[in-house]
């Protein structure tokens, strides 16, 4: 019998173990934590959008990183097959806003239980708080681990330690040494799907003002790298929220090269439709200080940093304020201009851009070019979507080929 080791019990480690096991090998997970899939209980806010419903060449529109190379692997086990793998192990799902896949019940450990399933119903062992030293390797073939300072024989080893994002969660790194240990190149390794910083100081005085139904815009120069409209926070050194953690993977390889993000407050009216509103607010408060006459239109938190950026006297008297002045502010309120100057850290990331080089593991596979029986699942390879369950739906379906490959191979 077919002896492997899958060291990791998230997504992708449990993906690949149970269906290792499925074909018949003998499966042992170890994970360092005191639980399994302690990453997953997190994502999604604890509801776990574990999917995106939607064909494989839609899946691979959303990898920016290496997406050719997972082609192999969603054909394999695309969307509706995992969503249909999860429905047999008891989980209910539902789709949402976008394709989006969630538990019916919106409880991330209704994943996790399906997942623990998956593989006690196959006869896989796993080991909690079980830390791995090394990957054994002999004449280019794995020969096992080094695990809690024993040496453990296997057949097959399926590296799926995740990457660096949410550090307390288990996401140590500790792939990318064993991936080095072995031969393989790591590319630059970046926070993904993150909060922006910004160089404005104004930003942190909304600390905590969430915007709903705006548009956000990224630029490089004059060049347009995203553009969609939903949901984003402002926090204490620049944004965050929906909107920004997926425009953040645009940016990536140009922080310090003239980015900016444009945020249309009114993008439900036009230029023209948005004046003959100010014009009409205006008129209703016509003898107010300018300060006083925006309450209809933003969110009180918002109003001093729009009349501070307008250029417009805060007490000068509505009936006072000159068209120039007031086509000035409808500028500002459709295009709301901010400066970024770096990201936050692997600490708030929700996943990792950058890692072990895909043109050094088997697309079909996931299996090591340079070492036999050495197979690579999830995030600690270099590949990374947006955010809508992609990330997700890359850990099972590399988890899933690395278990049904590494169960067959000779």
């Amino acid at each position: 019998m077919k002896k492997i080791i899958v060291i990791g019990a998230g997504a992708a480690g449990m993906m690949a173990a149970g269906a290792a096991a499925s074909q018949g090998a003998e499966v042992l997970v170890l994970e360092r934590n005191e639980k399994a899939g302690k990453k997953l209980y997190i994502t999604g806010k604890g509801r776990c959008n574990l999917s995106n419903a939607v064909p494989p060449d839609e899946l691979i529109a959303n990898v920016p990183g290496n997406a050719s190379f997972l082609y192999s692997a969603f054909y394999s086990l695309g969307a509706f097959e995992t969503i249909a793998l999860f429905e047999s192990l008891g989980l209910r799902t539902k789709v949402e806003r976008g394709n989006r896949v969630f538990p019916s019940s919106d409880k991330a450990s209704d994943v996790i239980k399906a997942l623990l399933v998956y593989m006690e119903r196959n006869g896989v062992e796993l080991w909690l708080n079980t830390v791995v030293q090394d990957v054994a390797a002999e004449n280019g073939r794995v020969t096992g681990v080094m695990a809690n300072g024993k040496f453990i024989e296997a057949d097959a080893v399926v590296v799926a330690t995740g990457g660096l994002s949410y550090p307390k969660t288990g996401s140590t790194g500790d792939g990318y040494r064993f991936a080095k240990g072995a031969g393989h190149s790591v590319s630059k390794l970046r926070p993904s799907l993150v909060s922006l910083k910004t160089k404005e100081s104004w930003a942190a005085e909304l600390q905590g003002l969430s915007l709903k139904n705006v548009s956000l815009t990224v630029k490089h120069g004059k060049k347009k790298l995203y553009d969609d409209f939903g949901e984003m926070l402002f926090t204490h050194d620049g944004v965050s929220g929906p909107l920004v953690l997926s425009a953040s993977r645009y940016v990536l390889d140009k922080l310090n090269d003239g980015c900016t993000v444009h945020i249309d407050l009114k993008p439900a009216l036009t230029d023209k439709e948005l004046d003959a509103r100010l014009l009409r607010d205006l008129g209703a408060a016509i003898n107010k200080d300018f300060r006083n006459c925006l309450d209809a239109l933003l969110p009180q938190k918002l109003i001093p940093v729009i009349v501070a950026l307008s250029g417009i006297d805060p007490v000068k008297k509505a009936h006072d304020i000159t068209k120039e002045e007031r086509l000035r502010l409808g500028a500002l309120l459709k295009d709301l201009l901010l400066t970024v100057c770096g990201t936050g850290g692997f600490d708030e990331a929700i996943v990792t851009a950058g890692g072990v080089a895909v043109d050094e593991i088997n697309p079909g596979t996931m299996e090591s070019k340079l070492v036999k029986g050495l197979y690579f699942a999830g995030e600690v390879i270099d590949v990374d979507a947006y955010t809508g369950g992609f990330n997700l739906q890359i850990a099972f379906s590399t988890g899933y080929a690395a278990g049904m490959a590494a169960s067959l191979e000779e």
